[in-house]
């Protein structure tokens, strides 16, 4: 069967190896484990997947993994975020006067959840960096020892010159190592490469240890070197981790490691490739991540998840979405279906039996390739091998695949607690008490059914037995999901397009406004319910269904600016378009004002609130006329040049400077833009701004601002000012 010819890529030497424990029959292998001052979102849990497969492989072939994962806890949290309450969890759960060292305990009991719904094996041992402060110090006092350390001010730093090798598993030069460095430069380190193994603690820091430099708390890649070495000793085998792990930690652990023991402490470096989220890398900053707990409010099974990674190589980057999520479940329930009916059938002994195992293993033996083992399983099911042994073999498969195949499904009958909560839910609904119905309806979700409306009142079905994430049938993934109306004739005056996102009471004042002062002039509302956590979705569920001239369009999750307003764009039907932002409100008749301003020629975009600039970099806000850029609270124009500006850049997640880029490139086909303050339009506070913490705020813009740059620094060409 070849199960011992395991080959990885070890990301060290850039080449498959053929993995050959240092002793026979036992394999140390430690992960790098979660951050546990929030959620771990499910790019997170790819990576640890990518661990579990390769730790039942290793099992199967008849090894004892010692699988080491370490919990980062409370020694690192930024005490600034903290005092700031920048990271809104966790000054939540101070105002409600929890510790710091309770919040740790709670994510890290989330974390074991996730990892158990995704049918992660429990690892050997799960280290916290706080009760490991000792053997980091002793690594620290070992590194001043040889020469590789240096102290200044209470901190303490790794002098990467003094270490030749630093670089090698990023494959860095040393004089490209400045382009890695991800902070501000520290004025304390003699060069802005060296990294930090000690850090003095600030002012009023609650988590701190005595040190011989006095109190602080540990650099960010001691901890892994202490307790992968603590518990796996001075040489072990494999070290897994995601890439963006690769440069600087895994690179400062090598270091610190080798450094302190003058061993090779780690003899194969395992990473797996990024999750993608809408084509972008998943992570908290980029406002995409998505967590476990999210899939499962949306009616999806976690396993199904551990599906949908399955369909790419760990190496590979894999891009999410809930239509691919859907398709994987749909894959799932119906690879569990055929599992239990070949169980009920005898035992056969086919010669074929070996020929399938042998193709499984050699895929899954060929660096984990699990995508072409799960081909392997499909080809097989899809065969002529009698069911008994396709039994056989979907057992001895399946735990390496770990998708929980055969395990039997007892749920159909709801529970009376279930039935009551319909019944309640019922009554809101008949008194168009539409709040509390929804928030019932959540949880008759978390009971494990869903709530479908019906004439006669609600009817349930379990999620188990239709297959989790039907009840996200209507709903769009992405722009691609509906079709383009662009080439349709025009059917109305005016297509108003409204992206909604929470803050419900900004979405009815915004509606109630264009609503009341259309004046029975012919106009639609396109609503997109980009991805709403509050009660806006059913809000606006219900009232299209009150008003004919309110079409919505949910969304399966937040889309980001860009894509959720192009969903907006290509279902719009009126001769003219305006894209209103929620914090507008409508104070007249907008429709004839709008309509006579865009009839006057050359004009490409009117809007009330529009902008000039010197020099492409800085915008400011200024008076009625020909303005260099229209702000995104109202921007107006003919829905055919749609057609030849193009759609919105869906990597424009959040609005800041998506609306500058749009402009420009009407501006870049020669068609004017018109500030008309007389617009019957009144700004309100944006809350989708307001409610973001200041880091957030700079964060966001700034990684819009470049990506504006990019595109448009030299084109001062199309600003106003250059054409007077």
């Amino acid at each position: 069967m070849g199960k011992e010819m395991l080959k990885l890529y070890n990301t060290m030497t850039r080449r498959k190896e053929e993995f050959h424990p240092l002793h026979q029959g036992l394999v140390g292998m430690y992960s790098c484990g979660p951050t546990v001052y929030r959620y771990a979102h499910i790019g997170n849990m790819r990576t640890y997947l990518m661990a579990d497969w390769l730790r039942r492989v290793l099992e199967v072939q008849g090894n004892s993994v010692q699988h080491v994962k370490n919990i980062t806890d409370v020694g690192h949290m930024r005490q600034d975020l903290v005092e700031q309450g920048e990271d809104k969890m966790i000054a939540a759960a101070l105002a409600e006067g929890k510790t710091l060292w309770e919040i740790a305990d709670f994510y890290t009991s989330a974390f074991h959840s996730d990892e158990e719904k995704l049918g992660i094996l429990p690892a050997s041992h799960y280290p916290k960096a706080t009760q490991h402060i000792e053997q980091m110090l002793q690594i620290i006092e070992k590194l001043f020892g040889k020469g590789y350390a240096y102290e200044s001010e209470g901190n303490v730093y790794f002098d990467v010159s003094k270490y030749p090798d630093y670089g090698a598993l990023s494959h860095n030069q040393q004089e490209a190592l400045l382009a890695g460095v991800r902070v501000e430069v520290d004025p304390l380190k003699r060069s802005p490469s060296d990294f930090t193994l000690w850090k003095a603690a600030e002012p009023g820091r609650m988590v701190k240890w005595p040190s011989p430099w006095g109190e602080g708390f540990p650099g960010w890649h001691i901890e892994c070197s202490a307790m992968s070495m603590r518990y796996l000793g001075e040489e072990f085998d494999i070290h897994t981790g995601g890439v963006d792990n690769i440069f600087p930690h895994h690179e400062g652990e090598i270091a610190q490691s080798e450094g302190a023991t003058g061993k090779q402490v780690v003899k194969y470096w395992v990473h797996g490739q990024h999750l993608l989220a809408d084509g972008v890398k998943m992570a908290k900053s980029t406002g995409n991540s998505y967590t476990i707990s999210d899939l499962e409010a949306r009616g999806f099974s976690p396993l199904s998840f551990r599906y949908l990674c399955l369909t790419a190589h760990y190496r590979s980057r894999l891009n999410f979405s809930f239509s691919s999520l859907r398709a994987a479940q749909r894959g799932l329930a119906k690879l569990k279906t055929l599992a239990r009916h070949w169980k009920l059938s005898s035992n056969t002994s086919s010669p074929d039996t070996e020929t399938w195992r042998a193709q499984f293993w050699d895929v899954v033996n060929d660096d984990l390739n699990m995508a072409s083992a799960l081909g392997v399983v499909w080809r097989m099911a899809h065969s002529a091998l009698p069911d008994g042994d396709k039994a056989l073999l979907v057992k001895e498969f399946d735990g390496i695949l770990g998708l929980q195949l055969l395990t039997q499904i007892a749920i159909i009958e709801p529970a009376q607690e279930v039935v009551d909560l319909t019944h309640r839910r019922d009554q809101h609904r008949s008194l168009k008490d539409y709040q509390p119905a929804d928030e019932l309806r959540h949880g008759i979700l978390a009971h494990g059914f869903e709530a479908r409306d019906a004439s006669d009142g609600t009817t349930l079905v379990s999620l188990e037995s239709c297959g989790k994430g039907d009840k996200l049938k209507g709903t769009v993934s992405s722009p691609l999901d509906v079709a383009s109306l662009l080439d349709k004739p025009s059917t109305c005056e005016i297509s108003v397009n409204i992206l909604a996102s929470d803050f419900m009471e900004d979405v009815e004042r915004c509606l109630g406004s264009l609503l009341k002062w259309c004046n029975g002039q012919d106009m639609e509302i396109v609503v997109v319910d980009n991805g709403s956590s509050d009660t806006t979705g059913a809000w606006l569920y219900h009232l299209s269904h009150q008003d004919k001239r309110v079409r919505v369009i949910h969304a399966d999750h937040n889309l980001g600016w860009g894509a959720g307003r192009n969903v907006a764009l290509k279902q719009s039907l009126g001769r003219h378009i305006i894209m209103l932002d929620t914090s507008v409100e409508a104070t007249g008749d907008f429709i004839s004002a709008t309509v006579e301003a865009l009839g006057k020629i050359g004009v490409g975009i009117i809007g009330s609130w529009g902008l000039r600039s010197d020099d492409m970099h800085a915008f400011h806000e200024t008076g009625d006329g020909e303005v260099d850029a229209m702000q995104g609270y109202v921007m107006a124009f003919p829905r055919q040049l749609v057609k030849e500006i193009g759609l919105i850049d869906e990597k424009y997640r959040f609005y800041r400077h998506g609306d500058l880029d749009y402009s420009m490139a009407f501006k870049s086909k020669g068609y004017k833009i018109v500030q008309l303050s007389s617009l019957p339009f009144v700004r309100h506070e944006h809350r989708g701004w307001t409610s973001l913490s200041e880091e957030e705020r700079d964060r966001y813009s700034k990684r819009n601002y470049y990506r504006f740059l990019s595109k448009w620094d030299d084109r001062e060409d199309l600003l106003v000012k250059d054409n007077q």
